[in-house]
């Protein structure tokens, strides 16, 4: 078997290899979670928040598939299997059956904060290690704020 071989020293390898591994966990979780939401949305903000949910779920599959190709380009192999996301994925996801528009949109701006988070440690982590996936990190970040800023506009103070 041929195995890629990295253009990053070892050390920066790990460091790079564990924020995008954990990136692309979180992006997979993400997907999920939006299409489960998608499917069972209901509620008088039904086909706004339906279409906001395919949005964010083609964010999230678009950059999981930048972000494991960036880890198998250096030399690391990607893990998106089922049992992986299931194991490692930290976010949480809607309940069971049908799920209201404003739980919906809580348990987005929910998931984005947590990931922006993760995302922005992560950012600060690869800022030695290689600045190409650093800027990928900051890229992808962007883009999830915005989403975040759309799913918090959405949201109505509970009382």
């Amino acid at each position: 078997m041929t195995v890629v071989k990295s253009t990053l020293p070892d050390a920066a390898r790990q460091v790079v290899g564990d924020a995008l591994q954990g990136t692309l966990v979180d992006l997979l979780g993400l997907s999920l979670i939006g299409k489960q939401a998608h499917w069972n949305i209901v509620g008088p903000r039904f086909r706004t928040i339906h279409l906001q949910l395919d949005e964010i779920v083609g964010t999230a599959r678009s950059y999981a598939d930048t972000v494991a190709e960036r880890a198998a380009a250096l030399g690391i192999a990607p893990d998106g299997r089922p049992e992986t996301i299931a194991t490692t994925c930290a976010l949480q996801g809607p309940k069971e059956g049908w799920v209201e528009d404003t739980e919906v949109v809580g348990l987005l701006v929910e998931a984005l904060e947590t990931i922006i988070g993760q995302l922005r440690e992560r950012i600060g982590a690869t800022q030695d290690a290689d600045l190409v996936t650093q800027d990928l990190l900051i890229g992808l970040t962007a883009e999830l704020e915005k989403h975040r800023w759309m799913f918090q506009a959405e949201d109505r103070p509970r009382g």
